[in-house]
Order: C-alpha cells, then structure tokens, then sequence
C-alpha cells in the first residue's frame, strides 16, 4: 500500500450493530468500505439498515459500498470479492462479523438450527479468509480481524450451535495466521462478551440480569468497544500481533 492509495477494509454483516460500529471506526478520508448484508426474512429492512451504514462513513469522510452477499454461499463470496478487486485493486483488512443465532437446548436443536448457524458463523469466515487470502498473498501484507465470543471459550447453556461456530473461529483464526505469516499478514480474533446490540436486545429481562451478575464491570459493553479493539489489531500499532485472542467483556473472562 502506498502512501496516495485508499485503504480497503472488507466488513461481513455490516448493516447493524457491531459491523456497523466497525465500519465507522474505519470511515475516514483515505479509506474505502465493501460490506456484505443478507437478510431473505426482510430484505427490504435490511437494505435500509445497510443504507443507513453507507450514511455513517460518508459522514465521517470515508467511502462505503454496500452489497447483497450470503457469506455461507461460495459462489456469493467470490462475486463478492471480484466486486471489490474490480473496483479497488486490493484488500488491506477483512473483518469476518457476519453472525446469526438459533438458540435451543441440546436434546431439541433441530438439525437446520446447527446447520444454518454452522455456515454463517464459521464456514463464512472460512469461505472469506480464503478469498482474502489469496489477494493479501500476493500484496505480502494485510490484515485480517474475526470476530469470535466469550462462548466459545466458555460454553454457554442453550447455544450448542453458536458455541461451536465461535471456537471453531478461534482455531481458524490461530490456523490462518501460522500459514499467512509468512507472507506479512496478520490474523487475530475479537471476542466480545455481553454487547447491546438487536441480537441481545431479544433477551428477557431476567436473562439480562443474569448476564450483567457475571460481567465485573456491571454493565454491557457497547458496539464500539468492539470496533475499538478490532480496529487496533488492524492498525500499525498491532503489526506484531498475530493468531491472538482479544478478549472485550468486561472481565466476564479472564
């Protein structure tokens, strides 16, 4: 990358919440945002929710462009990334967010629940860590941040399925950055904990309040607590750190 080029950062599931908190805390003059969105249950509220993501960065300067992608599916992620490179050339940071939920106890987890979160949530990452791969290969330098969770170290009552998905991104992660140091890239991993976002705003009260027992900071952290971390990592300031864990919950773990 030279000092005159825009830096390109990739975002999966960046139409709310913690993407969309990642993709601000990139958005600045210089810089030019890919995000992915997908949501068939409500393509319209999610079009608009991914407008509103484009909104944001271009207030703080940056470029932002939004596309329709299912990260579970290749053939969607490879268009996706020769969307990119047709428009932009390279692919300094690549931000794995995109994450879905289907919580249900062990013995009642249907089937489809583990497979759809399954391929989201790990084989998503997979499909564009790959893809990225290959470009930052070839550039002999990026960065690339996945965003994991307290669960998947912990275990968590109800979430067989997404557990899984998260530790399963964190031996992703520490696999991917052993193959690409080599090349001069990075790749770490973000674990939050409890975060306000639409995904833990469906909680009940009760549950809410158990959560925030176990969190020594007594409260929930917010998107861009994440976005902070995530932007660290990716930064100049994090260059020497690679197949780490860093961990955003308050000391919920330690």
């Amino acid at each position: 990358m030279t000092e005159n080029q825009e830096r390109i950062v990739v975002v999966t599931g960046a139409s709310r919440g913690i993407g969309r908190s990642i993709c601000e805390v990139f958005a600045g003059p210089g810089t030019r945002i890919f995000f992915n969105y997908f949501s068939p249950a409500d393509p319209e509220a999610e079009k608009a929710a991914a407008a509103e993501t484009v909104a944001v960065v271009e207030k703080a300067g940056g470029r932002a462009q939004g596309m329709w992608a299912n990260v579970s599916v290749a053939d969607e992620v490879d268009s996706f990334f020769k969307k990119v490179m047709g428009e932009a050339g390279r692919v300094d940071v690549l931000v794995n967010n995109a994450g879905i939920t289907r919580d249900s106890l062990l013995v009642r987890m249907k089937e489809d629940e583990w497979d759809s979160v399954i391929s989201v949530n790990l084989k998503g990452p997979f499909l564009c860590t790959q893809q990225a791969a290959k470009i930052m290969m070839k550039q002999r330098c990026g960065k690339i941040v996945n965003i994991a969770s307290v669960v998947g170290v912990m275990g968590n009552f109800g979430q067989a399925n997404y557990v899984s998905s998260k530790a399963g991104i964190i031996g992703l992660t520490k696999t991917c950055a052993k193959e690409l140091a080599p090349r001069g890239v990075t790749v770490n991993a973000v674990a939050p904990g409890f975060i306000e976002t639409d995904m833990t705003a469906a909680l009940s009260d009760k549950a809410r309040d158990r959560m925030l027992d176990t969190i020594p900071l007594a409260r929930p952290g917010k998107p861009a607590d994440v976005a902070s971390a995530v932007a660290f990592l990716a930064s100049d300031a994090g260059a020497y750190i690679t197949g780490q864990v860093l961990h955003v919950n308050g000391g919920m773990y330690m």
